[in-house]
């Protein structure tokens, strides 16, 4: 998910550098979705591991 975030970050700077600025921000606007479904995505996991990971060893 971070890798489609990168790649319309790089698009909508590309269309914002040539003048497509409505093409710019929607595809700014996606990249910034998916960037903070990414974060949230891996801040949950991060928790998942870390109370499996006591739970498991016993710690």
């Amino acid at each position: 998910m971070l890798k489609w975030a990168l790649i319309f970050a790089v698009v909508a700077l590309i269309a914002g550098g040539l003048g497509f600025t409505g093409v710019a921000g929607a595809a700014a606007g996606v990249a910034k979705l998916l960037f903070f479904i990414f974060v949230i995505g891996f801040l949950l996991f991060l928790a998942l591991g870390v109370f499996a990971g006591r739970k498991i060893t016993g710690g």
